[in-house]
């Protein structure tokens, strides 16, 4: 019998290697990576379309690129605002369930948009409805807002981890699709500041608040709004007890295998990454362009020189990915974490 545990605890950390949750976590990350990047260009390309289309005018555009200044406060403006969440969760729990539920309304609406114009096409001539001082919209960006509400809503009342996800995809899509990043330097010192301010509030922040900041953060739930209503209101008789919402600034994903375990994957740890990905994606279009434009004569590429830029990254973060993920599970199998159910 000993020895049969014995073997099971020899052999737990390579059974976890497979666990459902880590895999989900895993491929969603890449997948979610991939499509922003690629969404991002084809938004890019569209822009330049236009402007072609359209010579002498600037068309508006809502993108955001990062300069220097910007790189180099973002860790700061995360640092100050995590404090505040830290500190002030309490009392300001309510603002920021809700400005994370519109905000995510927003972003799921524009992770929806694709799939929504592509079931309405049959139906629609691509013209757009007016709404006064609202703007003008197509009937694919009323669908994809309208189901986008209907699935926050649902979240609000219910507070099911699924559609969490749902909104915590959304916001990566949306922030790596909007912001860019606008050359190598820029990239570098963002990404540097950002391993600093991930560094040290996941494995020192302990060590000056008697508290690991980060993950503190991450798991603490806020009242349910809609609680909030029906006590006021005095209608506790007529609504059952509001669940307790887990904020969208992270991916959760269940094990199959381990009940209760839950595999949880920060948001940042997708959206700057990716960012980064989608500038390489970028090169490499402005690359194949350059190529294409050239002179013929050229000889054409082997299969070598087919591999871009955009592929060496993505096999990087696969692999750093992949061994951040094996360290964590290492420390739990050691025993120097306790919350198994934080991966």
């Amino acid at each position: 019998m000993t020895h049969a545990h014995a073997s099971i605890s020899e052999y737990q950390w390579a059974y976890s290697l497979v666990d459902s949750s880590r895999v989900s976590t895993f491929l969603v990350s890449i997948l979610l990576i991939v499509y922003s990047s690629f969404r991002s260009l084809n938004m890019e390309q569209e822009a330049k379309q236009k402007q072609n289309e359209k010579i002498g005018q600037n068309p508006e555009s809502n993108v955001q690129t990062l300069d220097t200044i910007q790189a180099l406060c973002l860790p700061l403006g995360a640092s100050v605002s995590l404090l505040i969440m830290f500190f002030f969760f309490d009392s300001m729990q309510m603002l920021f369930a809700i400005c994370t539920a519109i905000i995510a309304t927003i972003a799921l609406a524009f992770l929806l948009l694709p799939m929504c114009q592509y079931i309405i096409r049959p139906c629609s001539d691509g013209t757009k409805i007016s709404f006064g001082i609202c703007g003008r919209f197509t009937a694919g960006e009323l669908v994809s807002f309208a189901l986008s509400v209907t699935i926050v809503c649902i979240w609000v009342l219910t507070g099911h981890w699924l559609l969490m996800d749902a909104m915590g995809m959304g916001l990566c899509v949306a922030f790596i699709a909007f912001v860019r990043l606008p050359s190598l330097k820029v990239s570098t010192m963002l990404l540097t500041g950002l391993l600093i301010y991930d560094v040290f509030w996941v494995f020192f922040s302990s060590y000056i608040f008697n508290a690991n900041v980060m993950v503190k953060v991450a798991t603490r739930p806020a009242e349910n709004p809609m609680g909030l209503v029906a006590k006021k209101l005095h209608l506790g008789g007529m609504i059952r007890e509001a669940p307790k919402l887990s904020l969208p600034g992270k991916l959760v994903f269940p094990s199959m295998h381990n009940s209760g375990h839950f595999s949880m994957l920060g948001l940042g740890d997708i959206v700057m990454p990716g960012l980064l990905l989608c500038f390489v994606l970028r090169y490499d279009a402005y690359k194949k362009f350059q190529l294409s434009s050239a002179e013929t004569g050229v000889p054409p590429p082997n299969q070598l020189n087919k591999i871009s830029y955009f592929h060496c990254s993505l096999i990087g973060y696969f692999l750093v990915h992949e061994d951040l993920l094996n360290q964590r599970l290492l420390l739990q199998f050691i025993g120097k974490t306790d919350d198994l159910k934080l991966i």
